[in-house]
């Protein structure tokens, strides 16, 4: 049974099934559409709705140390994840990679995990656009209920309360409409972030580059403030808050990591994938870093706990930078509906190949005949992202991405290590540098970040691994192809 739990593809077997041209998916996207698809997922709920929110309750102005802890958990991540995308160019990212590497087990462990980064990512998101585009529309003179565009369940401490709201309509209906354009196609949605990204980016820029000439430092000061206890037992700021912090936005550096989902649907994925992966990184490493520094500078970082602390931190300086209002609630808007776009993305693409694999049913596997997009699983993905985001408040969605994230990444780092010593002659058209140095930090950095996210976070990431343990058991198990081809021979 144990040989069967951890029984491997090899990478030989997954190159064959790619290339068949067996499961219709499109060869369409280019080393600039794949960073464009990067960028669109990183810069997002991580500058318009995360920096506020976890530097008011986690680390202070020292957010700016928290992203840069969580972007060198990411670089190193990153790094083995080119090495993986380069080797095997197959849609299915981190599953994919435990599979040729870990086994079958861990591989649905990963996959399972996955469904927390990516379709509770887009969740997170599109309450994010929905608090934005709400204070957009009341500045020009339209109000939305509260009642209909907020979350009924509030979470603070480990306890749920009610909120008096019904449901989060504008989020709902953005999650639906960008199901929508993923159905019509890969290349249609490309073009459609790679437009919003220009804005997006365009207007950070903007903000960070007039935002500075009004912050006021002593809004730093201080830089790391002290260290409180809160009612659930966890800490926020000292160097715990910082940790904290960096675990909470975390979540918004895995655009690079959506990317590998698309491996099957680039133009030259050796090359491209890990171009697409390092460079979008990278370019958000140094916007987060800079946005971070302008928004916590302009105003205090207790002010930042709201859906828009962007429009907060400029209200802060005055009519000076009034005319940045409107352009960065559109800013905001765009952007974020961008990063639920390419979550939305991800996720339809991860149940795609646990299903060509015969761990999950044959019908999430379908792909449509005229988009070339896996349908059925795009529009259930949707369904189910858009009744989250319509119930649940963001923090709590954060926090459950945020370790969803980490698991996968420590895994990633960890196949590097394994395929080193099993299989150290494969062609690797990307070698991730210093190894073991490199997977090890990923290794230890992701870890370390995974222990401060609150005890009631790791409980929920046990129950939902057990739920996911007990399907593999009952279904996948049973179902797998591989299982079947192993029994045979």
């Amino acid at each position: 049974m144990a040989n069967n739990l951890f029984a491997t593809k090899s990478i030989a077997k997954l190159m064959a099934e790619s290339e068949s041209g067996e499961h219709g998916l499109r060869r369409t996207l280019s080393a600039t559409n794949l960073t464009m698809l990067g960028i669109g997922a990183i810069i997002g709920a991580g500058i318009f709705v995360l920096t506020g929110t976890a530097a008011a309750n986690a680390a202070g102005p020292a957010i700016v140390i928290s992203f840069i802890i969580a972007g060198l958990g990411c670089l190193f991540a990153g790094l083995c994840y080119a090495e993986f995308a380069s080797m095997i160019p197959i849609a299915g990212s981190a599953y994919t990679y435990g599979y040729a590497t870990l086994g079958e087990f861990i591989a649905w462990i990963i996959g399972w995990d996955l469904i927390l980064e990516y379709l509770f990512g887009a969740a997170t998101v599109a309450v994010g656009w929905s608090g934005n585009v709400v204070s957009l529309l009341k500045s020009s003179g339209i109000t939305i209920p509260e009642s209909i565009a907020s979350a009924p369940l509030a979470y603070e401490g480990g306890v749920f309360s009610s909120t008096g709201a019904m449901i989060n309509l504008p989020a709902m209906l953005l999650i639906l409409a960008m199901t929508a354009l993923l159905v019509v196609g890969i290349q249609e949605s490309a073009r459609f972030n790679n437009f919003i990204v220009f804005i997006k980016v365009a207007i950070v820029l903007l903000v960070i580059g007039f935002g500075f000439q009004y912050v006021n430092s002593a809004n730093w000061e201080p830089f790391i403030p002290a260290r409180e206890l809160l009612p659930d037992g966890s800490s926020r700021y000292g160097w715990e808050g910082i940790v904290r912090g960096a675990a909470v936005v975390f979540f918004s550096y895995i655009g690079f990591d959506a990317v590998s989902t698309a491996a099957q649907e680039a133009k030259n994925p050796q090359r491209d994938m890990p171009i697409g992966m390092l460079a979008s990184l990278g370019i958000c490493t140094l916007l987060y870093v800079a946005m971070s520094l302008v928004m916590t500078g302009l105003t205090s970082y207790k002010n930042l706990n709201v859906p828009d602390p962007v429009l907060v931190a400029l209200s802060a300086a005055g009519p000076a930078l009034k005319w940045l209002f409107f352009f960065t609630g559109i800013g905001a808007v765009a952007g974020l509906a961008s990063v639920v776009l390419v979550m939305l993305m991800g996720q339809p693409r991860i149940f795609y190949a646990m299903s060509r694999d015969g761990l999950l049913p044959p019908v999430f596997g379908k792909v449509h005949p005229r988009f070339h997009t896996p349908h059925i699983t795009t529009i259930v993905t949707g369904v189910v992202a858009a009744v989250v985001a319509g119930i649940f408040p963001i923090g709590l969605l954060g926090e459950l991405v945020s370790i969803g994230t980490l698991l996968a990444f420590v895994i990633v780092c960890g196949g590097i290590l394994m395929l080193r010593k099993t299989n150290p002659d494969i062609p690797r058209p990307f070698k991730t540098p210093f190894v073991p140095l490199v997977p090890i930090l990923g290794i230890l950095i992701c870890g370390y970040m995974m222990v401060n996210l609150p005890f009631d976070t790791w409980l929920r990431l046990i129950i939902w691994m057990a739920i996911g343990i007990a399907i593999y058991f009952l279904y996948g198990r049973k179902h797998s192809k591989l299982r079947k081809q192993n029994e045979v021979l």
